[in-house]
Protein backbone atom coordinates (compact mmCIF):
# COMPACT_ATOMS: atom_id res chain seq x y z
CA UNK A 1 0.00 0.00 0.00
CA UNK A 2 0.98 3.38 -0.90
CA UNK A 3 0.46 6.63 0.79
CA UNK A 4 -1.86 7.67 -1.76
CA UNK A 5 -3.70 4.66 -1.23
CA UNK A 6 -4.20 5.52 2.14
CA UNK A 7 -5.42 9.01 1.45
CA UNK A 8 -7.92 7.61 -0.45
CA UNK A 9 -9.14 4.85 1.26
CA UNK A 10 -9.38 6.93 4.88
CA UNK A 11 -9.85 10.54 3.65
CA UNK A 12 -11.35 10.59 0.18
CA UNK A 13 -8.79 12.69 -1.53
CA UNK A 14 -6.84 11.75 -4.59
CA UNK A 15 -4.03 13.98 -4.68
CA UNK A 16 -1.81 15.75 -2.03
CA UNK A 17 -1.23 19.57 -1.72
CA UNK A 18 1.70 21.47 -1.60
CA UNK A 19 4.27 19.91 0.33
CA UNK A 20 2.48 17.04 1.63
CA UNK A 21 3.95 14.26 -0.52
CA UNK A 22 7.58 14.98 -0.14
CA UNK A 23 7.12 15.48 4.04
CA UNK A 24 5.24 12.02 3.99
CA UNK A 25 8.15 10.50 1.55
CA UNK A 26 10.54 12.02 3.88
CA UNK A 27 9.05 10.69 7.04
CA UNK A 28 8.72 6.87 5.36
CA UNK A 29 12.22 7.32 4.91
CA UNK A 30 13.41 7.99 8.85
CA UNK A 31 13.99 11.31 7.90
CA UNK A 32 13.21 14.15 10.93
CA UNK A 33 11.33 16.79 9.78
CA UNK A 34 10.24 20.42 10.97
CA UNK A 35 7.05 21.82 8.85
CA UNK A 36 5.59 25.31 8.98
CA UNK A 37 2.14 25.27 6.52
CA UNK A 38 -0.59 27.90 7.07
CA UNK A 39 -3.47 26.87 8.87
CA UNK A 40 -5.90 24.15 7.30
CA UNK A 41 -3.36 23.12 4.27
CA UNK A 42 -2.82 19.74 5.79
CA UNK A 43 -0.42 19.35 8.85
CA UNK A 44 -2.32 16.96 10.17
CA UNK A 45 -2.08 14.53 6.87
CA UNK A 46 1.74 14.57 7.57
CA UNK A 47 2.14 12.49 10.44
CA UNK A 48 -1.30 10.66 9.72
CA UNK A 49 -0.85 8.94 6.53
CA UNK A 50 2.83 7.34 8.09
CA UNK A 51 0.73 6.43 10.78
CA UNK A 52 -1.35 4.47 8.87
CA UNK A 53 0.81 2.67 6.72
CA UNK A 54 1.27 -0.94 7.17
CA UNK A 55 3.99 -1.79 9.50
CA UNK A 56 7.36 -4.00 8.72
CA UNK A 57 6.76 -7.22 10.76
CA UNK A 58 10.50 -7.97 10.00
CA UNK A 59 11.38 -5.14 11.49
CA UNK A 60 9.43 -4.22 14.05
CA UNK A 61 7.80 -7.38 15.74
CA UNK A 62 5.41 -5.42 17.95
CA UNK A 63 2.57 -3.14 16.72
CA UNK A 64 3.96 0.08 16.07
CA UNK A 65 2.29 3.44 17.47
CA UNK A 66 2.71 7.02 16.37
CA UNK A 67 2.58 9.30 19.48
CA UNK A 68 1.60 12.56 19.46
CA UNK A 69 1.96 15.78 21.34
CA UNK A 70 -0.68 18.07 21.68
CA UNK A 71 -0.46 21.47 23.69
CA UNK A 72 -4.32 20.99 24.40
CA UNK A 73 -6.84 18.50 25.52
CA UNK A 74 -10.04 19.94 23.22
CA UNK A 75 -7.39 20.43 20.26
CA UNK A 76 -7.07 16.73 20.80
CA UNK A 77 -10.37 15.25 21.21
CA UNK A 78 -11.60 17.19 18.07
CA UNK A 79 -8.69 15.56 16.17
CA UNK A 80 -9.27 11.92 17.60
CA UNK A 81 -13.53 12.74 17.10
CA UNK A 82 -12.50 12.96 13.49
CA UNK A 83 -9.88 10.52 13.05
CA UNK A 84 -12.79 7.70 14.89
CA UNK A 85 -15.44 9.26 12.59
CA UNK A 86 -13.14 7.91 9.75
CA UNK A 87 -13.28 4.45 11.36
CA UNK A 88 -9.48 5.20 11.88
CA UNK A 89 -8.10 3.60 14.78
CA UNK A 90 -7.00 6.44 17.23
CA UNK A 91 -7.31 8.06 21.21
CA UNK A 92 -6.42 10.39 23.37
CA UNK A 93 -5.16 9.81 27.14
CA UNK A 94 -5.15 12.90 29.05
CA UNK A 95 -6.21 14.82 32.87
CA UNK A 96 -9.90 14.86 31.41
CA UNK A 97 -10.12 10.99 31.83
CA UNK A 98 -11.64 9.54 34.88
CA UNK A 99 -9.25 7.48 36.66
CA UNK A 100 -11.38 4.22 35.31
CA UNK A 101 -11.32 5.70 31.87
CA UNK A 102 -7.45 6.37 32.24
CA UNK A 103 -6.64 2.76 33.19
CA UNK A 104 -8.56 1.07 30.21
CA UNK A 105 -7.10 3.28 27.94
CA UNK A 106 -3.73 2.16 29.43
CA UNK A 107 -4.57 -1.34 29.50
CA UNK A 108 -5.90 -0.99 25.45
CA UNK A 109 -2.52 0.53 24.11
CA UNK A 110 0.05 -1.88 25.98
CA UNK A 111 -2.36 -4.90 24.22
CA UNK A 112 -1.31 -3.47 21.09
CA UNK A 113 -4.63 -1.17 20.01
CA UNK A 114 -4.38 2.17 18.45
CA UNK A 115 -2.52 3.74 15.80
CA UNK A 116 -1.91 7.23 16.80
CA UNK A 117 -2.16 8.11 20.25
CA UNK A 118 -2.68 11.86 21.56
CA UNK A 119 -0.95 12.91 24.93
CA UNK A 120 0.49 16.32 26.48
CA UNK A 121 4.02 16.40 27.07
CA UNK A 122 2.76 16.47 30.86
CA UNK A 123 2.02 12.78 30.44
CA UNK A 124 5.56 12.17 30.46
CA UNK A 125 5.54 13.04 34.58
CA UNK A 126 3.23 9.81 34.94
CA UNK A 127 5.20 6.69 35.87
CA UNK A 128 2.59 4.34 34.88
CA UNK A 129 2.18 5.76 31.35
CA UNK A 130 6.06 5.39 30.81
CA UNK A 131 5.58 1.82 31.59
CA UNK A 132 2.50 1.56 29.06
CA UNK A 133 4.04 3.23 26.57
CA UNK A 134 7.70 1.24 27.06
CA UNK A 135 5.80 -1.77 25.88
CA UNK A 136 4.74 -0.47 22.05
CA UNK A 137 7.27 0.33 19.40
CA UNK A 138 6.56 4.25 18.76
CA UNK A 139 7.53 4.16 14.77
CA UNK A 140 6.67 8.02 14.47
CA UNK A 141 7.08 11.09 17.09
CA UNK A 142 4.61 14.24 16.14
CA UNK A 143 5.35 17.28 17.86
CA UNK A 144 2.15 19.50 17.05
CA UNK A 145 1.53 23.22 17.68
CA UNK A 146 5.44 22.94 17.57
CA UNK A 147 6.12 26.56 18.45
CA UNK A 148 5.29 25.10 22.61
CA UNK A 149 8.67 23.86 22.31
CA UNK A 150 10.50 27.17 22.06
CA UNK A 151 11.13 29.20 25.10
CA UNK A 152 11.16 31.99 22.48
CA UNK A 153 7.86 30.98 20.94
CA UNK A 154 4.39 32.95 21.96
CA UNK A 155 2.93 30.03 23.26
CA UNK A 156 6.15 28.31 25.57
CA UNK A 157 5.17 25.11 27.45
CA UNK A 158 8.24 24.27 29.98
CA UNK A 159 7.59 20.28 29.64
CA UNK A 160 8.21 20.59 25.79
CA UNK A 161 11.75 21.22 26.86
CA UNK A 162 12.05 18.06 27.95
CA UNK A 163 12.24 16.39 24.42
CA UNK A 164 15.60 15.21 24.23
CA UNK A 165 14.72 12.94 27.35
CA UNK A 166 11.29 12.02 26.12
CA UNK A 167 12.91 11.05 22.29
CA UNK A 168 15.52 9.03 24.06
CA UNK A 169 12.92 7.10 26.14
CA UNK A 170 11.23 6.49 23.05
CA UNK A 171 14.40 5.38 21.64
CA UNK A 172 15.01 8.57 19.18
CA UNK A 173 12.11 7.91 16.90
CA UNK A 174 12.01 9.75 13.77
CA UNK A 175 10.53 13.28 14.53
CA UNK A 176 8.54 15.49 12.56
CA UNK A 177 7.77 19.04 14.11
CA UNK A 178 4.42 20.93 12.77
CA UNK A 179 3.49 24.70 13.30
CA UNK A 180 1.74 27.67 11.52
CA UNK A 181 4.12 30.43 12.85
CA UNK A 182 7.47 30.19 13.85
CA UNK A 183 10.30 33.18 13.54
CA UNK A 184 13.37 32.37 12.04
CA UNK A 185 14.43 31.85 15.81
CA UNK A 186 12.36 29.97 17.17
CA UNK A 187 12.91 27.42 13.81
CA UNK A 188 16.53 26.77 15.40
CA UNK A 189 15.71 26.49 19.02
CA UNK A 190 12.30 24.03 18.10
CA UNK A 191 15.71 21.39 16.58
CA UNK A 192 17.66 22.46 19.60
CA UNK A 193 15.36 21.18 21.86
CA UNK A 194 14.62 18.01 19.82
CA UNK A 195 18.38 17.56 20.47
CA UNK A 196 19.22 17.77 16.87
CA UNK A 197 21.64 19.20 14.67
CA UNK A 198 20.38 21.34 11.44
CA UNK A 199 21.63 19.04 9.20
CA UNK A 200 19.91 16.04 10.67
CA UNK A 201 16.15 17.98 9.79
CA UNK A 202 14.78 19.14 6.73
CA UNK A 203 12.73 22.58 6.80
CA UNK A 204 9.83 22.20 4.62
CA UNK A 205 8.06 25.70 4.83
CA UNK A 206 5.21 26.35 3.28
CA UNK A 207 4.96 30.01 3.75
CA UNK A 208 2.49 31.40 5.76
CA UNK A 209 0.40 33.29 3.48
CA UNK A 210 -3.48 32.88 3.05
CA UNK A 211 -4.82 34.22 0.25
CA UNK A 212 -8.20 34.62 1.11
CA UNK A 213 -7.82 36.31 3.72
CA UNK A 214 -8.50 40.22 3.89
CA UNK A 215 -6.24 41.29 6.32
CA UNK A 216 -7.12 45.27 7.21
CA UNK A 217 -5.99 47.76 10.00
CA UNK A 218 -7.70 50.64 10.94
CA UNK A 219 -6.77 53.20 13.74
CA UNK A 220 -9.45 53.91 15.92
CA UNK A 221 -9.67 56.43 18.85
CA UNK A 222 -12.43 55.24 21.71
CA UNK A 223 -14.70 52.65 22.25
CA UNK A 224 -17.03 54.38 20.22
CA UNK A 225 -15.27 53.88 17.41
CA UNK A 226 -14.58 50.14 17.48
CA UNK A 227 -18.63 49.65 18.23
CA UNK A 228 -19.28 51.41 14.96
CA UNK A 229 -16.46 48.80 13.33
CA UNK A 230 -17.69 46.22 15.04
CA UNK A 231 -21.66 46.42 14.17
CA UNK A 232 -20.33 47.15 10.55
CA UNK A 233 -18.44 44.16 10.35
CA UNK A 234 -21.72 42.52 11.65
CA UNK A 235 -23.74 43.97 9.18
CA UNK A 236 -21.84 43.05 6.18
CA UNK A 237 -22.08 39.39 7.01
CA UNK A 238 -25.87 39.30 8.74
CA UNK A 239 -27.39 37.97 5.83
CA UNK A 240 -24.55 35.13 5.41
CA UNK A 241 -24.93 31.54 7.28
CA UNK A 242 -20.90 32.15 8.53
CA UNK A 243 -19.74 33.13 11.95
CA UNK A 244 -17.91 35.83 13.32
CA UNK A 245 -15.07 36.52 16.55
CA UNK A 246 -14.37 39.37 18.02
CA UNK A 247 -11.07 39.14 20.01
CA UNK A 248 -10.83 41.23 23.40
CA UNK A 249 -7.79 41.24 25.69
CA UNK A 250 -9.85 42.31 28.86
CA UNK A 251 -12.89 40.39 30.04
CA UNK A 252 -14.64 43.50 31.37
CA UNK A 253 -13.79 45.27 28.23
CA UNK A 254 -15.73 42.47 26.15
CA UNK A 255 -18.57 42.56 28.48
CA UNK A 256 -18.70 46.19 28.17
CA UNK A 257 -19.35 45.52 24.35
CA UNK A 258 -21.76 42.31 24.71
CA UNK A 259 -23.79 44.87 27.10
CA UNK A 260 -23.78 47.58 23.89
CA UNK A 261 -24.40 44.59 21.32
CA UNK A 262 -27.55 43.69 23.49
CA UNK A 263 -28.89 46.90 23.38
CA UNK A 264 -28.29 46.89 19.42
CA UNK A 265 -30.39 43.40 19.41
CA UNK A 266 -27.28 41.81 17.76
CA UNK A 267 -27.22 38.06 18.87
CA UNK A 268 -23.79 36.83 20.17
CA UNK A 269 -22.50 34.29 22.85
CA UNK A 270 -19.36 35.54 25.47
CA UNK A 271 -16.61 33.18 25.86
CA UNK A 272 -13.71 33.95 28.33
CA UNK A 273 -12.03 32.07 30.89
CA UNK A 274 -13.34 33.27 33.88
CA UNK A 275 -16.18 31.36 32.77
CA UNK A 276 -17.04 27.82 34.77
CA UNK A 277 -15.86 24.41 32.51
CA UNK A 278 -19.44 23.54 31.82
CA UNK A 279 -20.00 26.84 30.44
CA UNK A 280 -17.41 27.48 28.61
CA UNK A 281 -17.84 24.10 27.03
CA UNK A 282 -21.71 24.82 26.29
CA UNK A 283 -20.90 27.95 24.61
CA UNK A 284 -18.17 26.67 22.72
CA UNK A 285 -20.47 23.80 21.15
CA UNK A 286 -23.01 26.19 20.33
CA UNK A 287 -20.63 28.20 18.48
CA UNK A 288 -19.18 25.19 16.36
CA UNK A 289 -22.44 24.05 15.86
CA UNK A 290 -23.65 26.90 14.32
CA UNK A 291 -26.45 27.86 16.67
CA UNK A 292 -24.82 31.56 17.69
CA UNK A 293 -23.49 33.00 14.79
CA UNK A 294 -21.10 35.61 16.97
CA UNK A 295 -18.89 34.80 19.55
CA UNK A 296 -16.87 37.48 21.45
CA UNK A 297 -13.71 36.13 22.99
CA UNK A 298 -10.67 36.45 25.14
CA UNK A 299 -7.70 34.53 23.94
CA UNK A 300 -8.93 31.47 25.96
CA UNK A 301 -11.09 30.88 22.71
CA UNK A 302 -8.05 29.41 21.35
CA UNK A 303 -6.83 26.55 19.41
CA UNK A 304 -8.78 23.50 18.45
CA UNK A 305 -11.54 25.86 17.12
CA UNK A 306 -11.59 24.40 13.98
CA UNK A 307 -14.69 25.78 12.06
CA UNK A 308 -14.81 26.03 8.32
CA UNK A 309 -17.15 28.81 7.75
CA UNK A 310 -15.62 31.96 9.66
CA UNK A 311 -16.39 34.84 7.89
CA UNK A 312 -14.20 37.19 9.90
CA UNK A 313 -11.97 37.68 12.88
CA UNK A 314 -12.06 40.90 14.38
CA UNK A 315 -9.74 42.06 17.07
CA UNK A 316 -11.29 45.08 19.15
CA UNK A 317 -7.71 45.55 21.21
CA UNK A 318 -4.61 44.70 20.17
CA UNK A 319 -3.06 41.17 20.60
CA UNK A 320 0.22 40.72 22.51
CA UNK A 321 2.60 39.38 19.64
CA UNK A 322 2.48 39.32 15.74
CA UNK A 323 2.56 35.12 16.43
CA UNK A 324 -0.86 35.62 18.76
CA UNK A 325 -2.18 37.69 16.02
CA UNK A 326 -1.70 35.73 13.17
CA UNK A 327 -2.66 32.09 14.96
CA UNK A 328 -6.11 34.13 15.84
CA UNK A 329 -7.09 35.32 12.76
CA UNK A 330 -6.00 31.65 11.47
CA UNK A 331 -9.26 30.64 12.27
CA UNK A 332 -10.85 32.41 9.25
CA UNK A 333 -11.90 30.92 6.44
CA UNK A 334 -10.55 27.32 6.28
CA UNK A 335 -13.47 26.58 3.65
CA UNK A 336 -10.98 28.37 1.51
CA UNK A 337 -13.98 31.14 1.05
CA UNK A 338 -13.06 35.30 1.11
CA UNK A 339 -13.16 35.76 4.75
CA UNK A 340 -12.38 39.31 7.21
CA UNK A 341 -9.36 39.89 9.18
CA UNK A 342 -9.60 43.52 10.74
CA UNK A 343 -7.19 44.56 13.44
CA UNK A 344 -8.60 47.89 15.41
CA UNK A 345 -5.55 49.60 17.00
CA UNK A 346 -6.08 52.12 19.60
CA UNK A 347 -2.58 53.71 20.87
CA UNK A 348 -4.03 53.28 24.57
CA UNK A 349 -4.38 49.73 24.53
CA UNK A 350 -0.85 49.71 24.49
CA UNK A 351 -0.63 50.18 28.24
CA UNK A 352 -2.77 46.95 28.64
CA UNK A 353 -0.50 44.68 26.87
CA UNK A 354 2.75 46.33 28.79
CA UNK A 355 0.91 45.51 31.74
CA UNK A 356 -0.01 41.91 30.62
CA UNK A 357 3.46 41.52 29.11
CA UNK A 358 5.30 42.32 32.76
CA UNK A 359 2.68 40.26 35.10
CA UNK A 360 3.41 37.41 32.52
CA UNK A 361 7.67 38.17 33.48
CA UNK A 362 7.80 37.65 36.96
CA UNK A 363 11.41 38.19 38.26
CA UNK A 364 13.71 35.65 40.18
CA UNK A 365 12.80 37.68 43.54
CA UNK A 366 9.10 37.08 43.05
CA UNK A 367 9.45 33.29 42.15
CA UNK A 368 11.76 33.62 45.21
CA UNK A 369 8.99 35.06 47.62
CA UNK A 370 5.79 33.26 46.05
CA UNK A 371 7.57 29.41 46.94
CA UNK A 372 8.74 30.47 50.22
CA UNK A 373 5.34 31.63 51.11
CA UNK A 374 4.02 28.45 50.21
CA UNK A 375 6.41 26.38 51.06
CA UNK A 376 7.13 27.91 54.47
CA UNK A 377 3.67 29.28 55.45
CA UNK A 378 2.04 26.55 53.63
CA UNK A 379 -1.00 26.35 56.36
CA UNK A 380 -2.04 30.42 55.91
CA UNK A 381 -1.81 30.11 51.87
CA UNK A 382 -4.08 26.48 52.30
CA UNK A 383 -6.63 27.98 54.76
CA UNK A 384 -6.71 31.88 52.73
CA UNK A 385 -6.14 31.22 49.40
CA UNK A 386 -4.82 33.53 46.40
CA UNK A 387 -6.51 36.54 48.31
CA UNK A 388 -3.94 36.17 51.54
CA UNK A 389 -0.90 35.82 48.96
CA UNK A 390 -1.82 38.84 46.83
CA UNK A 391 -2.19 40.67 50.52
CA UNK A 392 1.26 39.27 51.51
CA UNK A 393 3.51 39.84 47.49
CA UNK A 394 1.56 43.49 46.42
CA UNK A 395 -0.95 44.63 49.36
CA UNK A 396 -1.85 47.95 46.91
CA UNK A 397 -1.86 46.49 43.70
CA UNK A 398 -5.08 44.19 43.68
CA UNK A 399 -4.98 43.55 39.69
CA UNK A 400 -1.37 42.25 39.65
CA UNK A 401 -1.62 38.88 38.26
CA UNK A 402 2.05 37.75 38.59
CA UNK A 403 1.29 35.19 41.57
CA UNK A 404 -1.46 33.46 39.19
CA UNK A 405 1.69 33.10 36.06
CA UNK A 406 4.11 31.97 38.86
CA UNK A 407 1.73 29.47 40.60
CA UNK A 408 0.66 28.25 36.70
CA UNK A 409 4.71 28.30 36.32
CA UNK A 410 5.80 25.91 39.01
CA UNK A 411 2.76 23.70 38.26
CA UNK A 412 4.30 23.04 34.87
CA UNK A 413 7.87 22.52 35.73
CA UNK A 414 6.68 20.27 38.29
CA UNK A 415 7.41 22.23 41.55
CA UNK A 416 4.36 21.75 43.40
CA UNK A 417 0.98 20.02 42.05
CA UNK A 418 -2.73 20.63 43.30
CA UNK A 419 -5.12 23.48 42.66
CA UNK A 420 -5.69 26.95 44.06
CA UNK A 421 -8.42 29.34 44.06
CA UNK A 422 -9.19 33.18 46.00
CA UNK A 423 -10.54 30.93 48.71
CA UNK A 424 -7.94 28.39 49.32
CA UNK A 425 -4.89 26.54 47.78
CA UNK A 426 -4.26 22.74 47.82
CA UNK A 427 -0.83 22.31 46.88
CA UNK A 428 1.92 20.45 47.26
CA UNK A 429 5.53 21.06 47.22
CA UNK A 430 7.31 18.39 45.07
CA UNK A 431 10.75 20.07 44.62
CA UNK A 432 12.81 23.19 44.78
CA UNK A 433 12.90 26.11 42.38
CA UNK A 434 14.41 24.85 39.34
CA UNK A 435 17.55 27.30 37.83
CA UNK A 436 15.62 28.60 35.12
CA UNK A 437 13.12 30.45 36.90
CA UNK A 438 16.54 32.14 39.03
CA UNK A 439 18.63 33.19 36.36
CA UNK A 440 17.89 36.48 35.87
CA UNK A 441 19.56 37.42 33.04
CA UNK A 442 17.62 34.30 31.60
CA UNK A 443 14.19 36.18 32.93
CA UNK A 444 15.34 39.43 31.59
CA UNK A 445 16.04 38.47 28.28
CA UNK A 446 12.80 36.70 28.08
CA UNK A 447 10.67 39.88 29.35
CA UNK A 448 12.64 41.79 26.75
CA UNK A 449 11.60 39.37 23.94
CA UNK A 450 8.04 39.52 24.87
CA UNK A 451 8.30 43.09 24.74
CA UNK A 452 10.37 43.34 21.09
CA UNK A 453 7.23 40.70 19.76
CA UNK A 454 4.64 43.52 20.78
CA UNK A 455 6.75 45.93 18.95
CA UNK A 456 6.84 43.89 15.82
CA UNK A 457 3.27 44.01 15.71
CA UNK A 458 3.21 48.24 16.06
CA UNK A 459 5.71 48.35 13.67
CA UNK A 460 3.55 46.31 11.52
CA UNK A 461 0.65 48.45 11.92
CA UNK A 462 2.62 51.70 11.02
CA UNK A 463 4.34 50.09 8.16
CA UNK A 464 3.60 52.23 4.69
CA UNK A 465 4.64 49.37 2.62
CA UNK A 466 3.02 46.03 1.60
CA UNK A 467 2.16 44.95 5.00
CA UNK A 468 2.52 40.98 4.09
CA UNK A 469 6.33 41.45 3.07
CA UNK A 470 6.68 43.00 6.22
CA UNK A 471 4.82 39.93 7.75
CA UNK A 472 6.60 37.46 5.34
CA UNK A 473 10.19 38.76 6.44
CA UNK A 474 9.08 38.59 10.62
CA UNK A 475 8.49 34.69 10.06
CA UNK A 476 11.39 33.95 7.81
CA UNK A 477 9.80 33.42 4.75
CA UNK A 478 12.19 34.34 2.39
CA UNK A 479 15.20 32.66 4.65
CA UNK A 480 14.24 29.02 3.90
CA UNK A 481 17.48 27.85 4.42
CA UNK A 482 17.85 28.67 8.25
CA UNK A 483 18.00 25.39 8.96
CA UNK A 484 19.99 23.37 6.28
CA UNK A 485 18.43 20.09 4.61
CA UNK A 486 20.04 16.44 5.11
CA UNK A 487 22.29 15.29 1.99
Amino acid sequence: MKPIDVLSQFFGFESFRGSQAAIIDRVLDGGHTLVIMPTGAGKSLCYQIPALMPDDTETSPRPTVTLVLSPLIALMKDQVDALRARSIEATFINSSLSREEREKRYAEVAAGWYRLLYVTPERFRKPDFLDVIARREVRLLAVDEAHCISEWGHDFRPDYSRLIEIRERLGNPTTIALTATATPDVQADIVRQLGLRPDQIELFHEGIERPNLRLNIEEVWGDEEKFEHIIAVCDRYSPSTGSGIVYFTLIRTLERFSELLRQRRVPHVCYHGDLERNDRRRIQNEFMQGHCPLVLATPAFGMGIDKEDIRFVLHAEIPGSMEAWYQEIGRAGRDGLPSDCLLLYDEADLTTQMEFIRWSNPDADFYHRVYDLIAHDDERASAFGLDWLREQLHAKQKHDHRLETVLGMLDRYGVVEGTWDDESLQLEVLTSLPNELLDHERLALKLRRDQEKLLALVRLIRHEGDRMDFIREYFGQARRNLIAPSS
